[in-house]
């Protein structure tokens, strides 16, 4: 286990000022159970913002004709509905709603060339609300398996998430086993598959990004 690249500069900033409050407080304040308060609360605090960097360790096993989970999280959406942005068709939607306690690194689903990329500003709304997917802060990846299918891949900032980072140059390649961003303190990840792709989850069902299998192709 070790800490994901996105959390470097917030975590020496966030440890910076947490040790110029204990500073403070272990100069100007008397009383000691304050002053070691403040120090504990400080270090849970810090412990814990840590927590949502975490970069495990994981085995993966790449399948071309596989789609694998882009994150940890839970099953919110598995429904046929139209997708407005870049397909503006009919599409099998599955969706994973992440929440601050999963990994927050999100994987390549699929191994092919990013045809397309785009970042949207937006609001700050509850992830697991359906809104979410069009109105909230969003980015939009779309790749062209080896296979000639296509799929699209959206990061969703939730009520928390202040930042969504992303690896996916157009013209670049995507691999399950690489990184395609991070979304900071969670939300959720939509895939758009097409029509023909036998689902292999469930609604409710808890997902291991890079390990749980979404779907295969036909």
């Amino acid at each position: 286990m070790t800490i994901h690249k996105a959390g470097y500069t917030l975590l020496l900033k966030i440890l910076i000022v947490l040790v110029l409050i204990n500073l403070a407080s272990y100069y100007f304040i008397d009383n000691l159970l304050i002053v070691h308060t403040i120090l504990g609360i400080s270090i849970v605090m810090y412990l814990f913002i840590v927590n949502f960097f975490r970069f495990p360790n994981r085995v993966i096993i790449q399948d071309d004709n596989t789609i694998l989970a882009p994150a940890d999280g839970k099953i919110v959406v598995i429904e046929e509905t139209e997708e407005p942005e870049y397909f503006k068709e009919r599409r099998l939607q599955v969706s994973i709603f992440m929440n601050i306690f999963n990994v927050h690194i999100n994987w390549f689903p699929v191994n092919g060339i990013i045809r397309y990329f785009k970042y949207h500003k937006g609001n700050f709304a509850a992830a697991y609300l359906p809104k979410s997917s069009t109105e909230n802060e969003r980015t939009t990846i779309v790749i062209e398996c080896k296979n000639g299918k296509t799929i699209l891949m959206r990061q969703i900032a939730g009520a928390m998430a202040k930042r969504i980072v992303s690896y996916a140059p157009v013209g670049g390649k995507a691999r399950q086993d690489q990184h395609a961003g991070f979304i900071k303190f969670g939300s959720r990840v939509d895939l758009f598959l097409p029509l023909d792709t036998k689902i292999e989850v469930k609604l409710g069902q808890k997902t291991t990004g890079s390990q749980t299998v979404i779907g295969t192709f036909k």
